[in-house]
Parts: structure tokens; sequence; C-alpha cells
């Protein structure tokens, strides 16, 4: 198969904690625990890694990540009302004169 025949297979998050648990809680290499779970030691080694940060809160969880791209939409939303408010008051601060 091509790499464009390929399928992009989606692993569940479970299914890439129990797997990265082999190397870091059970003691396999990383290479036995990939082939023994089917995929890449390479790809073994990018969640075990991607793991390790979020544990040492170096890097956002999916959650984080999430709740950032919401708050950052809500803070642009407040600054582009806050700007309309601000040039409604000159506006009307004009008027009154």
């Amino acid at each position: 198969m091509t790499t464009e025949t390929q399928a992009r297979r989606k692993h569940s998050e479970e299914f890439k904690r129990e797997a990265v648990a082999l190397v870091t809680e059970q003691g396999y290499k990383l290479a036995e625990a990939a082939r023994s779970v089917g995929v890449n030691a390479n790809l073994l080694g990018k969640w075990r890694d991607r793991f390790a940060e979020e544990a040492a809160g170096t890097r956002l969880t999916g959650d984080e990540r999430e709740e950032l791209k919401q708050l950052r939409k809500e803070n642009r939303l407040l600054k582009m009302e806050k700007e309309i408010l601000k040039k409604a008051s000159q506006y009307f601060a004009k008027e009154m004169r």
C-alpha cells in the first residue's frame, strides 16, 4: 500500500494511555510495546513524550486547549463590544455639547 491509499487510524485517548503505560509502568521496551499494540515505535514515543509534558504541566491538555480557544473567542468579542461602546460614548458626548 502506498501512503495515499492507507487509511489513517484514530486511537482513543484511553488506548494511547494504556500503550504508554506498558513502557512507563510495566517496563516494556518502546519497540516491544509498540509491536504488541500494533503501532509504530516512533508514534508510541510521541505519545509518551506528550503525556509526560502534560503531567509536568508544560503542555496543555485537550480540555485546557478547548477552554483557551473559547476564552480567546470571548475576549475578542468583549474587546469589540468595548470599542463600539467607546465610539458611541464619544459620539453622544459630541452631541451633548
